[in-house]
């Protein structure tokens, strides 16, 4: 029992104000000390094993999947003018006011664009992005698409504050309630609103929006059911990474959007539990599952070996910055 509260107590959303401490105080650190490092940094990549070298170069190559010379935006920004103050980015979305680019995607960008020098430039896109874009970017998020026509949008590892936290799941899948839990905001999003009208009276189900926020559930009282629903809103479903952490499982139609979790590479009932479009079979696909436990339980380790590759930190950093590192390579700013 005791070790089921530490783990509750575990069971939070990332801090921002950590998170903002934390980034902020990178920003202080001079770029020359930084630069230093960067040739040090990428050779430990020839230090590796073959096979995870490999595994390097795939997630590099499926962030950004250009290989020949591409031209930047003449609007690009220089890496000198990309600042913490607010900065404008070469295109508006709907949901980056004025077309600028600050908060988290900023302080994560800047992570890796501070290893490089000040003339060079990148072209960045904010928010969450849905579409492909016309030139190439780097993103946050982009369509899955299997035949390369996505490459524009070069993916970073942005917004990890709100989007990258794991859990200890104190309860094993088979003590938890059979029931599918959802709470999430729909007001904007008639996909989750056309889910929760289609299923909200079953009893096999908990589904409340959480436009109003005493509605809200905490992630501790998620964990008690074996099913949790990751409903994709702007982008993707951003309680994904969490729940496929989790001994529950997330129960959601084929992903149409991916970030740097890879999610057009997710197998369907192999690391989630695949539902319609029209989410018509949800109920029937639950009952095949209670009737074969051990299939369930498939499902969670599978995503719990899915998620372990994203907890590496060194190896992570590396990634990200080979990724930048490609990207000034093929935009021909570095040799």
């Amino acid at each position: 029992m005791y070790l089921k509260e530490i783990a509750k107590l575990r069971n939070r959303k990332n801090s921002h104000l950590i998170y903002y401490i934390s980034a902020i105080a990178k920003t202080i650190i001079p770029k020359w000390l930084m630069r230093t490092m960067l040739k040090r940094i990428l050779a430990h990549y020839n230090t590796l094993s073959i096979a995870e070298q490999q595994y390097i170069t795939e997630r590099v190559d499926y962030y950004c999947k250009f290989n020949t010379h591409i031209t930047l935006p003449v609007n690009s920004i220089l890496l000198k003018d990309f600042t913490n103050k607010k900065v404008r980015t070469p295109n508006r979305l709907h949901n980056s006011p004025n077309g600028y680019i600050h908060g988290a995607h900023f302080y994560d960008t800047y992570e890796y664009t501070r290893y490089f020098p000040d003339s060079y430039r990148i072209s960045i896109l904010s928010g969450d992005v849905n579409h492909i874009v016309e030139v190439p970017c780097l993103c946050k998020s982009r369509p899955i698409s299997h035949d390369d026509s996505n490459r524009n949008n070069i993916l970073l590892k942005l917004n990890k504050v709100r989007h990258f936290f794991w859990v200890k799941d104190p309860y094993k899948w088979e003590d938890k309630e059979c029931k599918i839990i959802f709470r999430g905001e729909a007001a904007t999003k008639p996909r989750r609103q056309q889910f929760i009208k289609m299923w909200k009276d079953h009893p096999l189900c908990d589904l409340v929006s959480t436009d109003a926020k005493a509605n809200a559930m905490s992630i501790n009282d998620h964990l008690k059911f074996r099913y949790i629903m990751t409903l994709e809103g702007n982008d993707v479903a951003s309680n994904l990474k969490w729940v496929m952490s989790s001994n529950s499982i997330a129960v959601m139609p084929r992903p149409t959007c991916e970030t740097w979790f890879m999610e057009g590479k997710l197998k369907a009932n192999y690391h989630y539990i695949e539902i319609k479009d029209d989410y018509s079979d949800l109920i029937e696909r639950i009952n095949y599952y209670e009737a074969h436990p051990e299939e369930a339980k498939a499902i969670t380790n599978h995503a719990h070996e899915w998620v372990k590759q994203f907890q590496n930190k060194q190896r992570e950093d590396l990634i990200s910055l080979m990724v930048m590192d490609k990207f000034f390579r093929i935009t021909g700013q570095k040799s």
